[in-house]
């Protein structure tokens, strides 16, 4: 079945405007996902790993892209498709608490 990371964007804001209905059937659909063998993580603080050349590893601290909301975690997931990969994170915490989640395709 094909694999999808996902990315989600979000934060304490967004989060605690969000009823707390909402908030906790979106950690269930985390739950689900996890249930259903997905791997799911909140991010911790990134690190730039770069080797020009090869010529010596360089590491910065810090995220390399910037956007307005900081990322919030990330996942893996197995679904049929596209659409159903859509189906399967658009309850979750970023994506109902006014935060976003993005869904990359892994290619193998």
């Amino acid at each position: 079945m094909p694999k999808f990371l996902t990315i989600g964007y979000g934060d304490r804001a967004g989060y605690d405007r969000t009823p707390e209905q909402i908030r906790a059937a979106a950690h269930e659909q985390d739950a689900k996902l996890i249930a259903e063998g997905a791997m799911v993580g909140i991010a911790g603080k990134p690190v730039q790993v770069r080797n020009p050349n090869a010529s010596g590893v360089k590491r910065v601290a810090g995220a390399f892209m910037s956007s307005e909301l900081p990322v919030a975690g990330f996942a893996v997931i197995e679904a049929a498709d596209l659409d159903e990969a859509i189906q399967k994170v658009s309850g979750v915490p970023c994506a109902v608490a006014h935060g976003v989640v993005e869904i990359w395709p892994i290619e193998q």
